[in-house]
């Protein structure tokens, strides 16, 4: 089995990506899926084991707020692993990739996830924490507190802890 990495743009790899994704969040998973079809974001890590694309995850480069201050983040969102190849370390490996990606940057003061809480213990063991602060972002036409889905930071450049993040535009 030969497992290869690739990070292209978002734009370039949403043809390789869509099907993965209409996989892993199929018709009741709807609201997902449109949301990924609206948002590309600046890079995605595509995992690739023996030619076939089995897990993904995307990269929003952004400048958000913190309370009050510039700060420039990588966003995590996305990461899907095919149904029948999770399991096998796949998602690890992505995150690990996309996490070596933001510090490359070096410009990137931390990295910023949301999922839901049932896969925040996945985030939490590979040294992610949960956010306990404010978070606001565009939605419906204006800007409010988002509380849809956990907040977990990556400490890199920067420490951010509380306070209030407002992520000038809508959520990953």
């Amino acid at each position: 089995m030969s497992i290869e990495i690739d990070i292209l743009s978002g734009d370039a790899a949403w043809p390789t990506v869509r099907p993965l994704l209409e996989a892993v969040w199929p018709p009741d998973g709807a609201a997902q899926r449109a949301a990924a079809e609206r948002h590309h974001p600046t890079l995605r890590v595509l995992i690739e084991s023996s030619g076939e694309l089995v897990c993904q995850v995307g990269i929003t480069i952004r400048i958000i707020t913190w309370n009050g201050r510039k700060c420039q983040v990588g966003g995590l969102g996305e990461l899907a692993t095919r149904p029948d190849r999770r399991r096998q370390g796949f998602g690890s490996l992505a995150l690990t990739a996309a996490v070596q990606t933001l510090r490359d940057h070096e410009a990137i003061d931390c990295g910023l996830a949301f999922c839901n809480a049932e896969q925040a213990g996945f985030f939490e063991a590979r040294g992610w924490q949960r956010y306990d602060g404010a978070i606001a972002a565009d939605q419906g036409g204006g800007k409010a507190p988002y509380r849809e889905l956990t907040p977990l930071q990556l400490d890199l450049r920067r420490k951010v802890r509380g306070g209030t993040l407002d992520l000038c535009g809508s959520p990953w």
